[in-house]
């Protein structure tokens, strides 16, 4: 049965965020706690009149404090690279000083955490690190959100009966596939030279299904190039036997890219939504 493209563009949805799409604080909590205890040894420095004397003091009696450094500059790496004023370049282990005292000290002026600690701007460290997690948090809403719909599809995966690693498989590649079930997929490889991973692999009695699937709150051209990489993967895909490509996609931004996403929606049989697999269509194609 056909479809109608613009009553199927109507049923796409503005948003799949769950409750840990904003800030996911269990991920936050344990982040902070790593460095709790050199954060505290730390502390001591807050309002210090003598802060440079004091930080060398406790780094030579507690040289693991300096770990917890970069977190206080909201940097995740434990390596700090610095040009000085001169072009002097300076690359700063956190693990494990690799210059003396006296250049740490500099690091920590020319970076302001001397004025943020001595001037009182902050009360507790700890608290003040539980602050930068949730903005680093935050700006990984980006790469959560490329998972989400992931969830939403195997969720209606396994309500429709399949089991993970047995009937459905994740980030499957397509050398896997060929190995497992003997398919030929070199007209999907290119004959070998292109590496390409499906987020679901579903095994049938019927069919072999390779799945994609994404979420596009916002437009942009990278919708366009999806439409039509997936158009011509559909194409490959039928030229193997025993083997069908289904794409799952949704989300406002393909309003903007609708004129791409309709051509792709008229060559491809298997594209669906959120709405259609709402409606059982997981039963209706994995058959």
């Amino acid at each position: 049965m056909s479809r109608n493209f613009s009553e199927w563009l109507l049923t796409f949805t503005d948003s799949i965020a769950d409750y840990k799409y904003y800030i996911d604080f269990e991920t936050i909590y344990k982040n902070a706690e790593k460095y709790k205890v050199e954060l505290n040894i730390l502390n001591s420095l807050i309002g210090s009149n003598n802060i440079e004397s004091e930080f060398e003091n406790i780094v030579k009696k507690y040289p693991e404090t300096i770990k917890c450094i970069p977190i206080l500059l909201a940097v995740r790496q434990s390596e700090i690279l610095v040009l000085d004023d001169e072009s002097n370049k300076f690359e700063y282990s956190f693990k494990e000083m690799n210059y003396d005292v006296n250049q740490y000290k500099i690091f920590m002026k020319e970076t302001g955490l001397f004025d943020l600690l001595q001037n009182h701007l902050v009360n507790n460290l700890y608290d003040y690190v539980l602050g930068v997690e949730c903005g680093l948090n935050s700006n990984a809403r980006k790469n959560r959100g490329g998972h989400l719909m992931e969830d939403v599809v195997e969720k209606y995966i396994q309500k429709a009966g399949f089991k993970k690693n047995e009937t459905y498989f994740k980030e499957m590649y397509l050398q896997e596939i060929e190995e497992k079930w003997k398919l030929d997929m070199s007209f999907i490889s290119n004959k070998n030279q292109a590496t390409k991973r499906f987020d679901f692999v579903i095994k049938t009695d019927r069919c072999i299904y390779g799945i994609e699937t994404n979420f596009y709150a916002a437009g942009g051209s990278k919708l366009n190039e999806t439409a039509r990489s997936y158009k011509m993967l559909s194409e490959e895909s039928d030229k193997v036997v025993g083997f069908e490509f289904v794409w799952f996609t949704d989300g406002m931004g393909w309003i903007s890219a609708r004129n791409n996403l309709r051509e792709t929606f008229d060559k491809m049989d298997n594209i669906y939504n959120i709405a259609d697999m709402k409606n059982g269509i997981m039963n209706k194609i994995f058959k």
